[in-house]
């Protein structure tokens, strides 16, 4: 037998260290929580067992990824081939990792797991690992060479046998509180190899059958002689991990610092609004008594007026039903000649209900708000803060502004404001008020006007109509259901309104330059030849006025005939003028 740094040379076992400082975390699987069984190491760096692995959603993800053309010889249609991405949920971290294409069985072995397994296991009180041969008897022996674990029977063959009687073994018990120790890794693809070479190309472990065949053509070495390359190429990477890591942790340490001083900043605020508070308590209690009862007498308003409410429809509903019951009688029981006798009175009726002009929302709101921000003036010497908020609006206080209001003109644009107010007449100051406007001809109940009403989200409405056709028309504006004040009221549409096209001059001598063959609508003229008025002449009308029509109110409409129908040249000359 070999001394023992021989054997920890031999076995790959590394020097010795307390059982503790290995923790149980990373031999065991953080989905069942068990020893690793075939553990699969994720993209994410998270171990699992392939088992509790498979047993995870997979789902679909937007990208195909091309399966690897060297896996299939039967053409280019399979090596064009492409294959929806599969990805799952890292139940760790919750991040979402692509699977290989052949699924979790293509997932990278965490072999350091399973050396740690196998120390744990060695370890362990009670039943010992299984051989590595039969599968069935418990291992207690280990071949270094073959780095396989064996029963008594398996032991005792591996002696016999010739190709393995040289092979030293020795006791599992032996190996006991080492910190590492490995076991063969075998060629996935060729179980009866160990992976001894690695392939440049395809980055890679590889067996020695593996480049006499699928790696043929690709440059390799032995693992002892690119380990010194990749590892150092890891060992940069990691590096520069680490710089982030560290940056990382001085953040998270700079934010607990800042929430370590949010919550001191917290608690000496905390403590002025206490004090604050403590200098205010008698004002605030009386100020609370008082909003109190404003919100009591707030609520028999309200309720008052629903009541009112209640009791209007009521009696509408009862004589609706009274109306619906009589005629269904009638139409069902009674006779033809009774149908026709009773006709008239119930037809009148019916209409008449049909006609009631009813509100099926409440009549008031329950928009009460508390404003604890709002200055509430002075209570017992001290400043107070706290108001009740009621922005209900009230028809009866709803204005109405414009000076299209009572006349317009035909087929002329046509507006005028609508200012919803509270029942206190302060304006509502926010929109989205169900406003209903109706423009009906007095005379022809079929002529009714379309208005067009624009909300403003201030508290006014913008209504504006076109008329159609002269005469007096019938105004109705409701809020909610209810006439607002000063509906409803008389529009008079007009002609159509006509802009004077002269002058407003004083004579036409003067707004003529002298011009003797200019006239005026007036009618006047001046002795010399002058066909046009002026001061103190026949037919001026002593006053300024216009030259299109004579009318001498400067801000009216025009009563001339239009220019171009049968207008006088010479008038046609003082109007340019």
């Amino acid at each position: 037998m070999s001394d023992p740094q021989e054997q920890q040379r031999q076995f790959g076992i590394m020097s010795k260290i307390p059982g503790e400082v290995r923790g149980l975390a990373r031999t065991r699987c953080p989905l069942c929580t068990e020893l690793f069984l075939a553990p699969k190491i994720l993209p994410c760096l998270h171990t699992f067992c392939m088992a509790c692995l498979e047993q995870l959603e997979p789902f679909s993800v937007l990208g195909f990824q091309a399966e690897d053309s060297d896996s299939t010889s039967d053409g280019s249609w399979f090596q064009n081939h492409h294959q929806p991405v599969l990805s799952v949920l890292c139940p760790v971290c919750d991040t979402e990792v692509d699977l290989p294409p052949g699924g979790i069985t293509d997932l990278t072995t965490d072999h350091l797991a399973m050396n740690e397994v196998l120390l744990e296991t060695l370890q362990a009180q009670g039943p010992g690992m299984l051989c590595d041969l039969c599968v069935d008897g418990e291992a207690v022996k280990h071949c270094p060479t073959c780095r396989a674990n064996l029963c008594h029977f398996c032991c005792q063959a591996h002696r016999r046998q010739k190709k393995t009687a040289s092979h030293a073994v020795v006791d599992l018990e032996d190996l006991k509180g080492y910190s590492w120790t490995e076991k063969s890794i075998l060629c996935p693809s060729h179980p009866s190899e160990e992976l001894t070479l690695f392939c440049e190309q395809c980055e890679q472990p590889v067996c020695r059958d593996c480049v006499l065949g699928k790696h043929r053509q690709h440059p390799y070495a032995f693992t002892a002689n690119v380990i010194h390359k990749h590892g150092d190429s890891m060992r940069d990477l990691l590096k520069s991990t680490q710089l982030h890591v560290d940056t990382l942790e001085g953040a998270l340490h700079h934010i607990e610092g800042v929430s370590s001083a949010i919550c001191s900043r917290v608690e000496a605020v905390a403590g002025e609004i206490r004090t604050f508070a403590d200098g205010y308590i008698r004002a605030i209690e009386e100020h609370r008594d008082r909003l109190l009862k404003q919100l009591e007498d707030l609520k028999v308003q309200k309720e008052t007026l629903l009541h009112l409410q209640k009791a209007q429809l009521e009696q509408l509903l009862m004589d609706m039903r009274t109306g619906v019951e009589f005629t269904e009688r009638l139409l069902t029981s009674g006779s033809d000649l009774e149908i026709l006798i009773t006709k008239g009175v119930v037809a009148s009726r019916l209409r008449k209900l049909n006609k009631v002009d009813y509100s099926i929302h409440p009549g008031v709101e329950d928009g009460i708000q508390f404003s604890p921000h709002e200055n509430a003036g002075q209570c017992c010497g001290y400043e107070v803060f706290g108001t009740i908020l009621n922005k209900a609006v009230d028809p009866a206080k709803c204005v109405l502004q414009g000076e299209d209001l009572h006349s317009a003109r035909q087929k002329q644009l046509a507006s005028f404001t609508l200012l919803c107010n509270d029942a206190s007449g302060e304006q509502m100051g926010r929109g989205g008020e169900p406003i209903r406007v109706t423009i009906i001809h007095k005379d022809k109940k079929d002529c009714i006007i379309k208005p067009s009403v624009c909300d403003r989200r201030d508290g006014t409405y913008h209504i504006s109509y076109i008329p159609e056709e002269l005469g007096t028309y019938t105004v109705c504006i409701c809020v909610k259901g209810q006439h607002v004040q000063g509906s409803p009221f008389t529009l008079t549409v007009k002609n159509k309104f006509r802009k004077h096209q002269g002058l407003f001059h004083c004579c036409t001598f003067c707004s003529s330059g002298g011009q003797k063959a200019a006239r005026c609508a007036c009618g006047g003229t001046m002795p010399g030849g002058y066909q046009g008025c002026g001061h103190g002449h026949k037919g001026h009308p002593g006053c300024p006025h216009w030259s299109c029509c004579g009318r001498a109110i400067e801000n009216s409409e025009c009563s001339a005939v239009p220019p171009g129908d049968n207008l006088p040249r010479s008038l046609l000359k003082t109007v340019v003028l």
